[in-house]
């Protein structure tokens, strides 16, 4: 028996397969969205080669990884009967983090995290249904709290269908939620909300780069148009990952949502611009908040150049509300659970700024290696019979 994961190509997806792979012996049940089955595990290769060197990852591959060629909007995932009825036969719990986080487009949302996420609640009911389900769980966002301002939220008053969504993503998420409740309710689920995920505390190295380069873009400017004591709840996506691992394996948690986040530990922008100005030698920032309105037009006019700046121009339009409500994620829940509190921002941002811009935005991945086609065959060839999938 197998947890499904989906979303393992993406980047918290990516430490999940890391985690449940290497620090618990887990086998793992893959969606992968590819042409045939070697171009998944490239595809796969290259999400996780940030978390292993080729021989872990291809002793992983063999030993415990199952993958299905498939798309996730699609019908029964666009599988063909028999590898279908073996992805629900051989998985014991489901673990669904893949999500469109394109804030600007209603129909991305709408297809991967509406549709898609009944796609998969329908596999857990039919293995549910067949053998029983351990868990369901759901990775969601803080940001189906809607539009907040000066708060602090708690996950059971986050939930608010009176409020206004800030963006598509955010608005899916919420109903996503809402589906597994009602279409699940006979089998356990934990619904976990992460807020900002912003690098890795242990190490400077990242694959995700949009709020980086947003943050990046930000720290350059000799003054802000925020309060200086407002706070950002970021979190690091080690601690993400580590959570949200341990408590999908954990046979009883406590609670069945947990924010993933700083809570009030989280940091102002005066703490972080503070750190940020000290460790590049440059002078810290002033703060100028009546100039919100006005850079927001400017960043709204730079956000339609077709170059560097306007492509900054246009992630910080994305994530500019986010960085104005000052509000944060009761965290209390998740920490006592796990026993540690997620490491502070400042502790970690200056080497992954500093990687972020060494790098050019860009991860340095390296290329599937000479010589490992044959053995890639044979592996794929010896589970032909359980790897499967039209192609669309």
């Amino acid at each position: 028996m197998a947890i499904f994961l989906t979303g393992a190509t993406g980047y918290i997806g990516s430490y999940l397969a890391a985690g449940l792979l290497e620090q618990h012996g887990e086998s793992l049940n893959l969606l992968i969205r590819a042409e045939s089955k070697e171009d998944a595990q490239r595809r796969l290769w290259r999400s996780l080669q940030l978390h292993f060197d080729f021989p872990a990852f291809r002793e992983h591959l063999s030993d415990r990884v199952r993958i299905f060629c498939g798309d996730l909007t699609a019908h029964h995932f666009g599988l063909d009967d028999e590898p279908y009825e073996l992805l629900a036969a051989s998985t014991d719990s489901v673990l669904h983090c893949a999500a469109s986080l394109n804030r600007k487009s209603e129909k991305a949302c709408l297809n991967v995290n509406l549709r898609g996420t009944l796609e998969v609640i329908q596999l857990a009911r039919r293995a549910h249904d067949g053998h029983g389900l351990r868990r369901f769980s759901e990775v969601s966002t803080v940001a189906v709290a809607g539009r907040r301002s000066n708060e602090l939220v708690t996950e059971d008053a986050a939930i608010d269908w009176e409020r206004s969504d800030y963006d598509p993503y955010a608005r899916t998420k919420k109903f996503g939620e809402h589906m597994l409740r009602e279409l699940l309710p006979d089998v356990p689920h934990t619904i976990f909300r992460p807020s900002i995920v912003l690098g890795d505390s242990r190490r400077p190295e990242t694959t995700q780069f949009d709020m980086v380069r947003a943050f990046v873009f930000l720290a350059g400017l000799p003054v802000l148009p925020f309060r200086s004591e407002d706070c950002l709840d970021i979190v690091p996506v080690d601690y993400v990952a580590d959570a949200i691992v341990a408590l999908h394996r954990h046979p009883r948690p406590k609670h069945d949502v947990y924010h993933l986040s700083s809570g009030v530990n989280s940091q102002s922008f005066r703490e972080l611009t503070t750190v940020l100005a000290d460790a590049r030698g440059k002078m810290r920032p002033l703060f100028w908040p009546e100039l919100e309105a006005p850079f927001g037009a400017i960043v709204d006019r730079l956000s339609a150049r077709r170059d560097k700046l306007g492509h900054a121009a246009s992630l910080l339009k994305v994530f500019l509300p986010y960085l104005v409500w000052n509000t944060v994620f009761d965290n209390t829940r998740v920490v006592c659970e796990l026993g540690r509190a997620p490491a502070a921002f400042s502790s970690y941002c200056f080497p992954l700024f500093r990687f972020a811009k060494d790098h050019q935005f860009q991860y340095p991945y390296r290329d599937w290696p000479a010589g490992s086609e044959k053995i890639t065959a044979d592996h794929t060839h010896a589970q032909h019979s359980v790897v499967g999938g039209r192609q669309r």
